[in-house]
């Protein structure tokens, strides 16, 4: 198999790969054209179908896996592949597991550095609270397994684990550097901030917002979660779970950004500061490994409209 981050201009292509968009256009000169968007295990790549009457392209739709001929080229400096024929893949012809973008780093080992993080902390409601969830078995899976998002940052298989242990581990940094944080409540806090995501966003190969996460979102999904499970631990104080909630309601720091509170403890305030690192420099990170395929290095790669700044890429990606 080809994989996408193998393509380079001017590559014919004669493979199966997974779709993941469909949707009919109209150019300028009022003609009709379809955007696609392909995907496998390393990434995804924008595709065009110029002549969509065509015979050869079939009635394939969005998770169907399509076999695709056609070739490589250039558009602004990225990657695009004009479809000359598809049709359905047959089920041998292709593996599931070829599809699916993937966390770099082992699932297991990184769920095994977070649970050695949580069990510092000693505070007994949050260490019962932590135990509940993090060490029961179909939790664990779960979280082992899904996205952190749709796209942007950390959609992959594992985005949801790597990117929780990444702001644990700031936040074990602020507590070192800033000793008055409550370590128990930051630490608690960071792994349950985005537990709503495994309602947000279903599974792959789907990966996309559910109705009640269009409608709620994580924010408040994982308030909730985490209220509940509070007061189901009988005798657990009704001002951490506040406290706690609070954290997860105001992660995202601002009320345009999604959250519904804005930080009032200097605990939420690490989380939110936490989290925007992690995920901005996540999101920097998958924007100049996939320039890399176009681009020199100590190259100017445009305007990006995530980071509304133009991008030097450096480095060796």
């Amino acid at each position: 198999m080809k994989f996408i981050e193998t393509f380079h201009e001017g590559d014919h292509i004669s493979d199966v790969y997974l779709c993941k968009h469909r949707q009919t256009a109209t150019a300028k000169n009022g003609k009709s054209y379809e955007n696609v968007t392909l995907q496998d295990s390393t990434g995804t790549i924008d595709c065009k179908i110029w002549d969509p009457g065509s015979s050869g392209i079939d009635g394939f739709k969005p998770l169907d896996y399509v076999y695709t001929v056609g070739d490589v080229t250039t558009f602004q400096g990225n990657l695009q592949l004009n479809i000359k024929r598809a049709r359905i893949a047959k089920s041998t012809e292709y593996s599931a597991a070829d599809y699916l973008p993937v966390s770099a780093r082992s699932v297991d080992e990184m769920y095994q550095e977070l649970l050695e993080i949580l069990a510092t902390v000693q505070n007994p409601w949050l260490k019962t609270l932590i135990d509940s969830y993090f060490n029961a078995e179909e939790f664990s899976a779960a979280f082992k397994t899904h996205s952190a998002a749709k796209t942007v940052h950390h959609s992959f298989v594992g985005g949801l684990l790597e990117h929780t242990l990444g702001v644990v581990k700031l936040c074990v940094f602020y507590c070192g550097i800033y000793p008055y944080l409550n370590h128990d409540l930051l630490i608690t806090a960071a792994a349950f901030h985005d537990v709503g995501k495994l309602k947000e966003i279903s599974n792959f190969p789907e990966n996309d917002y559910t109705d009640d996460g269009q409608l709620l979102g994580h924010i408040v999904m994982g308030s909730e979660l985490v209220g509940y499970a509070c007061r189901r631990i009988k005798g657990f104080p009704h001002k951490l779970t506040s406290e706690l909630q609070h954290c997860i309601l105001a992660h995202h720091g601002e009320l345009e950004y999604g959250s519904p509170k804005k930080p009032e403890l200097a605990e939420a305030l690490a989380l939110n500061l936490a989290d925007y690192t992690d995920s901005r420099l996540e999101t920097m990170k998958e924007i100049m490994a996939s320039a890399s395929k176009t681009h020199a290095l100590d190259e100017w790669l445009g305007y990006n409209k995530l980071m509304e700044a133009n991008i030097r890429q450096t480095g060796d990606w």
